[in-house]
């Protein structure tokens, strides 16, 4: 069996954006683009399996880039049933959040079939018509018709994503013209050692409007 993979495009939009920047704790802040890891995300909402995953290869920005900022009331505590009752008064805090309006992109990524034999889960779980192009071919289902297990969102489950599959052969308009360093970017987290979950950063870099992101075991990946 040949274990190929196999690169998608989706063209996502959304009114508001927000993908917050991790070294800021208080305040929230974007990032000036979406991130890998939420892209990849968006691909997940659509279509994810144990046998396979995702691998978000480049982003392309179409629309300027442009902010807004808001004000908002938080309560600055969690409930739960075994807590006692919050008083919103006590614990309410004035947080401002920059955020990105009026966002589109285009985000690609390879779908990469995982063998039996490199994953985690029982192999006794084996079927025999388990092949890649048996998942490509229900994510190309599932994109088309707009279908997905959970509302794609960017960054942040209040700004929802909207997207469409985009076409082999087909034209496409030119990228945002702009060249932008965008400094040290979240790439994804490390979830190899569940005891020690940590983040990966790169060095995002913005030419014509495009986002080349490295391969995940690339050495320009920050850990």
């Amino acid at each position: 069996m040949e274990f190929y993979d196999k690169e998608y495009g989706l063209e996502v939009w959304g009114d508001m954006a927000c993908f917050t920047r991790p070294e800021l704790k208080v305040e929230r802040v974007s990032y000036d683009v979406i991130t890998p890891s939420a892209a990849r995300a968006i691909f997940e909402a659509i279509f994810w399996k144990p046998a396979i995953r995702w691998e978000v290869t480049r982003i392309e920005v179409l629309n300027p880039i442009q902010w807004a900022s808001v004000r908002r009331n938080e309560v600055g505590a969690v409930g739960s049933m075994r807590s006692q009752q919050i008083y919103i008064e006590e614990k309410r805090q004035q947080r401002n959040s920059l955020l990105l309006k009026d966002v589109r992109y285009r985000i690609y990524a390879r779908l990469i079939y995982i063998p039996v034999n490199q994953r985690k889960e029982d192999l006794r779980r084996e079927t025999k018509d388990e092949n890649p192009r048996k998942y490509q071919a229900m994510f190309e289902r599932r994109a088309s018709k707009g279908q997905c297990f959970n509302q794609p969102y960017l960054g942040t489950r209040e700004f929802p994503a909207y997207f469409r599959l985009l076409e082999e052969g087909e034209v496409l308009p030119p990228p945002l013209a702009q060249d932008r360093d965008l400094g040290i970017m979240l790439y994804d987290l490390d979830f190899s050692n569940p005891q020690n979950v940590s983040a990966m950063f790169f060095r995002a870099n913005m030419q014509a409007g495009v986002i080349n992101v490295p391969p995940r075991n690339s050495e320009e990946i920050l850990r």
